[in-house]
């Protein structure tokens, strides 16, 4: 089966570009081996907002007591996880019923380059003038005993019951997300961070101040603390740190993969398709195009930049709609 395009990924990235070639009247079709609607509205930036504004409201409300408030507000976590559901599980089947009303054919299992202009899904190979890939990402490996323990940021977002204690290994965005979630519900939150600080790359003052809030909410914030094993006992976890005044441990009855993402390529046997890559990142030009495949290019997460947006993905998909492949 040939196509002009085959895209990897269903989510924000993937549905850009690949309206925008079929709208031109050029043959798509899409793979993906989980629900059809990629990370932002599935498992990240939409869901998380969702349940943001519940720790908002309670936020508000506990800031206006004595101030024509009263009472006292809560989260109830089961009714605001059915609350995000509601926006979430539609969203597989409206996404795959757009692909069908746009004439863009959608396979659902696991895509496995078999040459540099061919993926196998499902048991069929599909050959493309284009290959798009748009497969998100995934929590990075984390090369230490006991990580099996860990919960993922999806994970934490289908939890029917919130544990008492939560450990959030890493102090990047995922981790103050969270742990802000998670406090507002009536969680005790303790953050590792192997750095100086969290959220490093972020301007200092304003994490200062956020700093303060979380003290102010009860999130322990323990910086400089190397996370070395995570052991379980039962339902309860051990955390061990490496920490500038020796060893270290904290307990908790879940363990939350807060210390970044990386590309979601790794079973994509990019060596098939003569696609070169580096420390688990495509190797891409400033087209988002692979430097050693020219038929392959990459957007959103998948491409590990961050130039990649919804924008890269609509000019990307202009220049394989309209022909133009070259790097000039």
């Amino acid at each position: 089966m040939s196509m002009i395009l085959i895209v990897i990924g269903t989510g924000t990235a993937a549905q850009a570009a690949s309206g925008r070639v079929r709208k031109a009247g050029r043959s798509v079709a899409v793979i993906d081996h989980r629900p059809f609607g990629g990370t932002c509205a599935l498992r990240g930036c939409d869901p998380k907002k969702l349940l943001v504004s519940g720790a908002e409201a309670v936020d508000h409300a506990r800031r206006m007591q004595g101030r024509g408030v009263t009472g006292e507000v809560r989260i109830d976590w089961k009714g605001l996880i059915a609350f995000k559901r509601s926006f979430t599980d539609p969203v597989p089947s409206k996404r795959e019923q757009s692909f069908a009303a746009r004439g863009i054919d959608a396979f659902h299992g696991a895509a496995r380059f078999t040459s540099p202009d061919t993926v196998a899904v499902d048991g069929r190979a599909l050959k493309g003038r284009h290959i798009l890939i748009a497969s998100g990402a995934r929590p990075a490996p984390l090369p230490i005993p006991g990580a099996e323990h860990l919960t993922t940021s999806d994970a934490f977002m289908e939890l029917e019951r919130l544990p008492e204690r939560i450990v959030m290994v890493g102090g990047g965005y995922i981790a103050a997300e969270f742990s802000h979630i998670a406090a507002r519900a009536g969680a005790k939150v303790t953050v590792l961070q192997r750095g100086e600080r969290m959220l490093p790359h972020f301007d200092p003052d304003l994490v200062g101040w956020l700093m303060e809030k979380f003290e102010e909410i009860g999130v322990e914030v323990r910086a400089r603390n190397e996370v070395t094993a995570v052991e379980r006992s039962g339902n309860t976890y051990r955390v061990r740190t490496r920490t500038p005044d020796g060893e270290a441990a904290v307990e908790g009855d879940l363990v939350v993969h807060a210390a970044g993402r990386v590309p979601d390529i790794a079973e994509l046997d990019l060596p098939a398709a003569g696609v070169a890559a580096e420390n688990g990142r495509l190797r891409l030009n400033d087209y988002l195009q692979s430097v050693s495949n020219p038929l392959v290019y990459a957007a959103g997460d998948a491409a590990g930049t961050r130039r990649s947006s919804r924008k890269t993905a609509a000019e990307l998909s202009a220049r394989i709609s309209s022909g133009r492949t070259s790097t000039g």
